[in-house]
């Protein structure tokens, strides 16, 4: 009898650790491309989006079958462990639906077809604030990719502030985030609210739970220097073929074999060079095309071809072309090789026609990713922060997510 007590104590202990484990997206396939995660502006980018207001999942399926595809919708707590609430607490309606919306491509050397999903529809609807996951799978139950997703009321002000680290060491490499909440009836912020902010629509570039440092009536203050600060980094590169049988933005050259293959200028390590400013949307895309009716599914594929010419890193070190366009997932796909003739990196990623920002990503043995190695970090980068509050009320079970806003650092303080 004492044993099995034990062995079940034992079974819940593990149980417990594996399911409060963090969920990672699952990054798709070679053959699914051009994931946009839209809100009513339209924009690609990290989806922070109001409860009631609609959203759109976007994307083509390159390999030409026409197959079915799937949702379901799971809600997770802040810290993107699976909550503890039943589907039909957060979803009004039900999710596991088949997406109906897909359309072919028309006039293109890259057959494809593009599917979309809308949320809210007839048959869902998102009724709780906070973290979600949505996951589109196949016929077969194997989930294909998926996205995250954040939700908020807005029952709180957010007031946000960038300013120069007030670290000597850093001052011309770093932005630091102040803010202020202004909520009512908040019992116990110090253990009740937690909070979020994102540097350029990318998780992986985020500041999680930072306290508040005092209070002011019902403000809450934050006004961390180091806890907060974020690497400058630099503007993004970008390049557009919207036109793509011609020379473009930063297109050197193009050519047609099975399908268009643009070649980009090599880009050169800017760790060493002054600032300069060049507007960018941070990381993001838009798909885009010259003498096109509908974009969706008459914008053709080419080979990009990207080409980083600078000296062979020592083995333990990696480079990555990364941006909104591939999630800034870390993964062979998107992993540079080097060219020992050429004494150079490149890689060749399929791309849409569109307008696309992206950088180079560094990462040690470890995954640890190198900041600013090849771009460098500078005070005056024009970069975007989403702050987002979540509070947990004493004997709730879920994560609200009450608070939201966001600011660019084009100004940013001394």
């Amino acid at each position: 009898m004492y044993k099995s007590i034990i062995a079940i104590v034992l079974y819940l202990l593990i149980s417990n650790s594996v399911t409060a484990q963090e969920v990672m997206e699952v990054y798709p396939p070679e053959f699914i491309k051009s994931i946009a995660v839209k809100s009513e502006s339209n924009q690609v980018e990290f989806p922070v989006i109001r409860l009631g207001n609609s959203l759109s999942i976007e994307f083509d399926v390159l390999n030409g079958y026409e197959e079915d595809y799937y949702y379901k919708i799971d809600h997770y707590n802040f810290d993107w462990t699976k909550s503890q609430l039943s589907k039909s607490e957060y979803l009004k309606g039900y999710d596991n639906n088949k997406i109906y919306n897909y359309k072919n491509s028309f006039n293109t050397y890259q057959i494809y077809s593009h599917y979309s999903l809308s949320i809210p529809n007839d048959e869902t609807k998102i009724i709780k604030s906070g973290n979600y996951i949505i996951s589109i799978f196949d016929e077969y139950q194997e989930i294909v990719f998926s996205k995250k997703i954040i939700i908020y009321e807005a029952l709180s002000n957010v007031k946000i502030g960038v300013f120069r680290t007030r670290d000597l060491n850093f001052i011309h490499e770093k932005q630091v985030v102040q803010f202020e909440i202004e909520a009512e009836k908040i019992n116990n912020p110090l253990k009740t609210i937690k909070t979020l902010i994102i540097q350029n629509n990318n998780l992986e570039k985020s500041i999680s739970n930072l306290k508040p440092q005092y209070t002011i009536g019902n403000k809450l203050i934050y006004k961390y220097d180091s806890p907060a600060s974020f690497d400058g980094g630099n503007e993004f590169l970008y390049f557009e073929n919207k036109n793509i049988r011609g020379s473009d933005l930063n297109i050197r050259t193009f050519d047609l074999k099975d399908i268009y293959h643009n070649y980009l200028y090599p880009d050169t390590a800017r760790s060493k060079s002054t600032y300069s400013y060049n507007p960018d949307i941070n990381g993001d895309f838009l798909v885009t095309a010259v003498d096109v009716e509908d974009v969706d599914i008459e914008a053709d594929y080419a080979v990009v071809h990207f080409y980083l010419n600078i000296n062979k890193l020592d083995i333990d070190k990696s480079i990555y072309v990364t941006g909104n366009f591939n999630g800034h997932h870390l993964n062979n796909f998107n992993k540079m090789n080097y060219n020992n003739l050429k004494r150079l990196y490149e890689i060749e990623l399929k791309l849409k026609q569109g307008f696309y920002n992206y950088k180079y990503t560094v990462v040690d043995s470890d995954n640890k990713q190198l900041n600013g190695f090849i771009s460098g970090n500078f005070d005056e980068t024009e970069n975007n922060y989403k702050i987002i509050v979540y509070y947990r009320n004493f004997g709730s079970r879920y994560d609200r997510v009450i608070g939201y806003n966001q600011i660019n650092s084009i100004n940013v303080k001394n």
